[in-house]
């Protein structure tokens, strides 16, 4: 426990790093809603009224159904990382999951309050912000883990300052803390899945009057 904490206290400026690389992704994501022809605005605004519509009406898949599909997408989104962490080449990819990461919550918050103002804020409040408060930070957290075992990998395999068994250790303290992140993101994934629902059932009736 106290070699993870160490880890991820020397770490701390590839968090910091890739914190802003996210942060720029979401502004990007919102500028380009901004860049939309009238007519993409259009088809984005039909399809999110269908969309309110139905939930309105049919409602959403139900929890258990829904509950690994969700799991399945945010355990291969952190298995991505890890296993690009694991290889000297892996390291760019790191960077654009995270800066993609933060431009579809960008274009997703941006489209919603665009096309429906302050409701649409408070859809996204609803239906975006709560799970993603724990996810983003845990996504940043295995990527700032992988991009540190990758430098580590480079120092150690293509710089030759380091011998083979000291990576041996910083292995296995990256994977202690991939496997502990996917954990949460089991737990956050089963919020997304029966809680979110219920709040996103609360605010659509407002979206679909202002439709």
């Amino acid at each position: 426990m106290r070699s993870l904490k160490l880890m991820v206290k020397e770490q701390t400026p590839l968090y910091i790093f890739v914190a802003v690389l996210f942060l720029v992704g979401v502004v990007f994501g919102a500028l380009i809603v901004t860049a939309l022809t009238l007519d993409q605005q259009q088809e984005l605004g039909d399809y999110l009224s269908n969309f309110f519509v139905t939930v309105d009406q049919q409602g959403l898949p139900a929890a258990q159904d829904s509950y690994w599909s969700i799991a399945a997408f945010h355990l291969k989104w952190v298995g991505l990382i890890w296993v690009l962490g694991l290889s000297v080449i892996g390291l760019p990819g790191i960077l654009i999951l995270d800066f993609l990461k933060g431009v579809l919550i960008g274009f997703t918050v941006g489209t919603l309050v665009s096309q429906y103002s302050w409701h649409g804020m408070l859809f996204a409040l609803v239906s975006v912000a709560p799970h993603n408060l724990v996810l983003i930070p845990v996504l940043l957290v295995c990527s700032a883990a992988a991009l540190g075992f990758s430098l580590l990998m480079i120092r150690s395999r293509v710089l030759g300052q380091q011998r083979r068994t000291q990576v041996t250790h910083p292995f296995m303290m990256y994977t202690l803390l991939s496997l502990g992140m996917a954990l949460l993101v089991m737990g956050i994934s089963g919020f997304e899945a029966w809680v979110t629902p219920v709040m996103m059932r609360w605010v659509t009736p407002m979206l679909v009057s202002a439709a």
